[in-house]
């Protein structure tokens, strides 16, 4: 991981993807050897000289304007994720090779979490770690409890048991590209921290499609949806995903699925709730 390779790939990634002819860019009459813009295309649309872009797609940033980077993202047609991360980019960060600090989440946190009964929720760090969650959480998306701690990772999770999160998240090409695309904005703001380097690098080994949606260079932040998961306890129920920062660690997110009350969704999840603490507790599930 490499603040300047992120952020090469990244604009080559957004100019790939920017037709010519929507562009508005003049025939070309030479043979094109890049898909969507050249370079040189990228910078006269954005007013900028040819050396100035190539030296901004080399990732050297230093005294880059903030004007400069609107214009590129105006002509790469970037939205307010991929402007933002952009400009993470192109800012040093002062601590290459240095592992961003542990995060923790309070004791209040997690009384929050067991007192949320009717949702499944938990709270997911850097690198999509998960660091906390309660039980209808556990019940309803994995057994975290169980897991080492170097598992307790989304990424490790969705990627490492492949067929198991697929027919899980009905919508599973959709679940996973929004996970890369955190996985980005992750590694624009910590470019240099080595344990998300060793993440990324050992999931393209063990993936073929990670490593194929990682040079994508998807960008986006987690929100709010519908999510539909299939589930083999409570079969097909649809879902409100919310993702809420917490005030002393903006890094930090609470996740939660919940369900309308009185809905079927709703008793599913109640049903689900009674049978994790029925398996869950001292001597296991009732007989029959």
């Amino acid at each position: 991981m490499d603040r300047r390779t992120e952020l090469g790939e990244f604009l080559r990634s957004r100019r790939a993807r920017i037709s010519p002819d929507t562009a508005g860019v003049p025939p070309y009459h030479g043979r094109r050897r890049v898909v969507g813009l050249r370079r040189e295309e990228v910078a006269q649309l954005a007013g900028v000289s040819v050396d100035y872009y190539v030296r901004l797609e080399q990732g050297r940033t230093a005294n880059v304007s903030g004007a400069v980077l609107d214009a590129v993202a105006r002509v790469l047609e970037l939205d307010a994720d991929e402007r933002a991360h952009l400009r993470r980019l192109t800012r040093p960060t002062g601590g290459a090779g240095r592992p961003a600090p542990p995060q923790r989440v309070r004791p209040q946190v997690r009384h929050l979490l067991d007192a949320m009964t009717d949702a499944a929720a938990y709270v997911v760090g850097r690198r999509t770690d998960v660091l906390a969650w309660n039980r209808l959480g556990a019940a309803l998306v994995a057994d975290f409890d169980a897991l080492p701690a170097r598992q307790r990772n989304f990424a490790r999770i969705l990627f490492g048991d492949e067929n198991a999160t697929r027919n899980l998240f009905v919508d599973w090409p959709a679940k996973v590209r929004d996970l890369v695309a955190f996985l980005h904005l992750d590694a624009g703001r910590h470019p240099d921290d080595p344990a998300l380097a060793e993440l990324v690098d050992d999931l393209s080994r063990r993936s073929d499609l990670f490593r194929a949606l990682w040079a994508e260079h998807p960008v986006r932040a987690k929100g709010h949806t519908t999510a539909r998961l299939r589930h083999p306890l409570i079969g097909v129920v649809d879902l409100a995903y919310e993702v809420m920062q917490l005030s002393d660690d903006p890094e930090l997110l609470l996740v939660t699925y919940s369900a309308p009350p009185g809905s079927d969704a709703a008793a599913a999840l109640r049903l689900l709730a009674s049978w994790h603490a029925d398996v869950t507790a001292p001597g296991g599930p009732p007989a029959g």
